[in-house]
């Protein structure tokens, strides 16, 4: 989580939301990083988790990621839900929850519904402070105080 967190920061000097993940193979090695990338790249896909996981397929050389973990610093929305259960990972591990939008037990619970044919592990909470803070010090930073503008 701690290298996630490194990622995400990288995410918040290029005007993105601060969000950042981690493919991890089955052996604990890293196959794949992403921050957001939506801003930087115009990309409405351009979430840390999709960008992770693609680089963690390239890397292995197939879209089947079995037995990976992807680390997030923010529960995964419905698309990363979604991209985390269509590519086979064993393990989603996340550190703040996202009430408006969060798709892993918040808001909905698509990676444990039981009508889909995968169903990865969970694992909420980890670091959440730190992931929660620079989440809120990003959107402190985006706010125009009054009379600045």
């Amino acid at each position: 989580m701690r290298l996630a967190l490194d990622v995400a920061r990288e995410a918040a000097a290029s005007a993105d939301v601060p969000v950042g993940a981690v493919v991890l193979s089955p052996d604990g090695e890293v196959w794949g990083t992403g921050r957001n990338v939506r801003e930087a790249e115009a990309d409405p896909t351009g979430h840390a988790e999709v960008v992770a996981l693609r680089q963690a397929a390239r890397t292995r050389g197939e879209w089947r990621l079995d037995g990976c973990t992807l680390v997030v610093t923010l529960e995964p929305c419905t698309m990363c839900a979604g991209a985390a259960v269509l590519s086979r990972v064993a393990r989603v591990v996340f550190g703040a929850y996202d009430d408006k939008a969060g798709a892993v037990g918040s808001l909905w619970d698509v990676v444990r519904d039981r009508r889909l044919n995968h169903r990865p592990e969970v694992v909420a909470g980890v670091l959440a402070a730190e992931s929660a803070a620079l989440l809120d010090d990003f959107f402190r930073s985006q706010r125009v105080t009054p009379g600045s503008g």
